[in-house]
Order: C-alpha cells, then structure tokens, then sequence
C-alpha cells in the first residue's frame, strides 16, 4: 500500500497579502503518514515587479538580519522555481496534503503562486485543472485539538520544544518547515497508536 505524504511548508513574504505583497522564500518537508521524513525542498525567488513591499513587514525584517539574508541571497525567478517546485512534488507516489501552521497563511500563498506560475492550484479540486495535492490541505494546529481531544482553538494546548525536534524558529524557512515537519510527525505516530474509530460516532444524534 501506498502511504500518503504531507508536505508541510512555511513562507517567508515582504507583506501579509498575497494580491499586493511578493513571498520571498518558502521551504517544504515531507512526512509520510507513518512519521518518516522523506524528502525536502527549498527555494529563494525574486520579488514580483508588479508588488510592492510592505512597510511595517519591511521594518520588522530589518529585527531579523540572517533571517532576512536567507531569504534573500541568490534569488531565482518565481516561474523557475514554482516550476520546479510542481515538479518534486508530483514526483511522490499516493495521496498528497499540503500542511502548515497556519495553512490560511501559507497556503494562500502557496496557491497564488501556483496559480500565478505554474498553471496548478493548491486545493484538490480536479475540474479547475492541474491540482499537484490530491488531498485536503492539513491545518497543524487544528490538527493538534483533534489528536488531544480538545474543542477550543489550538492555543489553548502547549506544545513540548522536543516536539518541534528542537528546532529553533528562526524565520529561515527550513528551519521553521522542519520544526512544523517534526511536530506533524509526532503527531501522525500518535494518532496512528490511539485511532479513534469514527463509526462509533456514526450513530450519534
């Protein structure tokens, strides 16, 4: 049987809204739905001549020098890497779900470049075209409510360091994608030693 993968991304961008403002960088790690890790993918692209940066993200950036040389240094041009970013991922096998904490924020920029660059869309809707995730897309956070069984937003449950694999949010997208990636990984082994059973629910009024 093939496992399903979950490509779990974070975006570096020069704003918050993807209509105005450019997404710099953004990094993406796979994790299979046992847990393993398989397969990472990493990119700096060029700002978009038809957006402008943000003032107030700009002066925010400014706190974060190696951050901001990360995503930066030795940019491509954005249809290159989208390009070659549809690429790797329809080179996995079976199901694929983007994932990310948020996926609101991630996520749309992910589509809009998709859309913009690479003639493909991040929902699985196969009727709008090529659709390089065959699964819904996988918000970690909400995720983490459903794994222990709360019904409040997810800020309400702490998250042991460990279970970011000790990986310090830097902004830098690796850094931050891999520690998300570790997360969702611990949570995938956790779910898979306790299932719930949805047909004992299925009864329910």
């Amino acid at each position: 049987m093939t496992l399903a993968h979950y490509f779990v991304t974070d975006i570096e961008a020069d704003g918050l809204d993807p209509a105005k403002n450019s997404m710099l960088s953004f990094a993406c790690v796979v994790v299979r739905e046992d847990g393993q890790f398989v397969g990472e993918f990493e990119t700096v692209m060029e700002p978009r001549p038809d957006k402008q940066a943000d003032s107030r993200t700009m002066a925010w950036w400014k706190t974060q020098p190696d951050a901001w040389l990360a995503a930066t240094s030795d940019a491509k041009p954005p249809e290159q890497e989208m390009r070659r970013f549809v690429d790797w991922v329809e080179s996995f096998n079976g199901k694929r779900s983007f994932a990310a904490r948020p996926v609101a924020f991630d996520g749309s920029w992910i589509d809009r470049y998709l859309k913009d660059f690479a003639d493909s869309y991040l929902l699985d809707t196969s009727y709008w075209g090529r659709n390089i995730f065959t699964a819904g897309a996988l918000d970690i956070g909400t995720y983490i409510i459903g794994i222990f069984n709360h019904s409040e937003p997810h800020g309400d449950v702490v998250i042991p360091q460990a279970w970011l694999g000790e990986h310090e949010h830097t902004h830098r997208a690796i850094d931050d994608a891999r520690g998300y990636a570790t997360l969702l990984s611990k949570l995938l082994v956790i779910a898979r030693k306790n299932p719930l059973n949805p047909d004992d629910f299925l009864d329910d009024n």
